[in-house]
């Protein structure tokens, strides 16, 4: 008996292997139609799959945009930084080239004042309540620097030395409204034409030339220069251009508004005019002669 229910159980075994193999090629088969346990199979899967997929989808998607906003940021810091070193490095080359220029300028100038012994210097403070009155340069008694010595750029005259101390030195401009900054002047016509610049035009930023003959012919663009009269100014220094002429209160005389050759507004790089032993000396003499023949 148990043989028999072994050998049944075999026998089903077998049969259900032959049909289970059976099944699986019959479904491998190439149809037109699949049997409806395959269809619900596979349209319940495919259901299944489009719900997930799509929230997946949206989450894998928007996580790549993250990504890609996160890289686009770091592009966006790196050539900001880029940007911000060029525009570093542009000022830094613009103010080394307006530098090397302005030192090589009064290299030259230098050359050109004879007579004189110029002290480089450099301007290290600037008030900006009188902005157009004073400046103070990094040389002063200790360097040779006096009181009323001549100041300029190596465009023009712009002031004169105020005070001093041992190690740096206060300049007037010639812009400065002090009624005692007066500087004699001559404009360089057919006939050289003696005025005086005193006072400044604050809303034009002109200077005036005063006591200029009221029947002198005057045109704009002609030049004026220092007298070299009083031992202060070197002659022939550049102070300006006649930009209008105007007849004075009186009409006796006439009044010029001359433009600075020197950038008053921008001042860095200057040089304190000390006048030479030989240009002394020859001064000294003639104040000497002077008051002999005064005595005689």
């Amino acid at each position: 008996m148990p043989q028999f229910f072994f050998n049944k159980r075999l026998i089903m075994l077998l049969v259900s292997i032959i049909v289970l193999v059976a099944l699986i090629g019959f479904s491998l088969r190439e149809r037109e139609e699949l049997t409806w346990p395959e269809q619900f199979v596979k349209d319940s899967t495919s259901w299944v799959q489009s719900i997930v997929s799509r929230p997946v989808n949206y989450v894998a998607g928007f996580i790549e945009n993250l990504q890609d906003l996160q890289n686009t940021y770091q592009e966006n810091k790196e050539l900001k930084k880029r940007v911000d070193d060029m525009a570093h490095l542009e000022a830094k080359v613009y103010s080394l080239e307006k530098e090397n220029e302005e030192l090589q300028e009064i290299l030259d100038k230098r050359e050109s004042l004879a007579d004189y012994e110029p002290i480089q210097a450099v301007r290290i403070a600037r008030s900006p309540e009188r902005w157009n009155e004073l400046i103070i340069i990094n040389k002063g008694a200790s360097n040779g620097v006096e009181k009323n010595m001549a100041v300029i750029t190596s465009k023009g005259l712009i002031g004169k030395v105020k005070s001093t101390t041992p190690f740096s030195a206060t300049v007037q401009l010639v812009s400065s409204i002090d009624p005692t900054n007066r500087i004699s002047a001559i404009l360089q016509a057919d006939k050289p034409l003696y005025g005086t610049i005193e006072g400044y035009d604050k809303k034009k930023e002109l200077l005036l030339l005063k006591g200029l003959p009221y029947n002198a012919k005057i045109e704009k663009g002609q030049n004026v220069v220092t007298t070299g009269m009083g031992g202060i100014f070197p002659k022939d220094l550049p102070i300006g251009k006649v930009v209008d002429v105007v007849p004075d209160q009186f009409g006796l005389n006439q009044t010029a508004y001359i433009k600075p050759e020197a950038n008053l507004y921008d001042l860095e790089h200057v040089m304190v005019v000390k006048k030479s032993m030989v240009s002394v000396d020859l001064e000294e003499s003639l104040e000497d002669s002077e008051g002999e023949e005064e005595g005689n």
